[in-house]
């Protein structure tokens, strides 16, 4: 039977950003902390695997079918902003500036990792544009996100919708001196008339 600390240290370790350092450091802290933390937070764990599943419109990964945002009424449906991840929502809502709809594709065409256009969820926004005028691809600014970007572009333009893309360049509050040389060429690349 393996030891428990052990096991423990080698689950936490699957974790991403998780070394044997910091697991073993959580270990021993969920042993000196108030009896029943370890379950509760086991229970949560486990509530995740049972309870979170994708909803059926925007495949955001959520607890109720549809989801809250699809769920809102007053959300603009003529508007689906396409993001990779469900973790990307939670920075458009926090700006407040987006009150559209989404779509999640669960990644980005990335070849070398074997993940093509069948691997993401882009059957789902097809079936979904009726009534969508404009279709706003936020993917990541880098490779595979650039390329997930240009592959819906060409999918979605001959289907009568709008496709724009989030511009890219030097973030608020940076000098240009410090900017680097790809921040510095997307500015460039995406100004716009004063």
């Amino acid at each position: 039977m393996p030891d428990p600390i052990a096991s423990a240290v080698q689950q936490l370790k699957r974790l991403p950003g998780i070394g044997e350092k910091t697991a073993t450091r959580l270990v021993y802290w969920m042993l000196n902390a108030q009896p029943g933390t370890a379950h509760a937070i086991a229970e949560a764990l486990l509530g995740l695997e049972d309870g979170i599943h994708p909803c059926s419109q925007c495949c955001n990964l959520t607890s109720s079918d549809p989801c809250a945002l699809c769920a809102d009424p007053r959300r603009q449906h003529d508007t689906v902003c396409v993001v990779e991840h469900p973790q990307d929502i939670l920075a458009f809502e926090r700006s407040g500036e987006y009150r559209g709809r989404y779509h999640v594709l669960h990644g980005a065409i990335a070849p070398l990792d074997g993940i093509g256009p069948d691997q993401l969820r882009i059957r789902e926004l097809l079936a979904r544009l009726g009534g969508v005028s404009e279709v706003i691809l936020a993917t990541d600014p880098d490779v595979e996100g650039d390329a997930t970007a240009l592959y819906l572009g060409r999918l979605l333009q001959p289907l009568g919708v709008r496709v724009t893309r989030l511009a890219h360049g030097i973030s608020v509050g940076t000098e240009i001196e410090y900017a680097d040389a790809v921040s510095l060429a997307r500015a460039l690349q995406n100004r716009r008339e004063l």
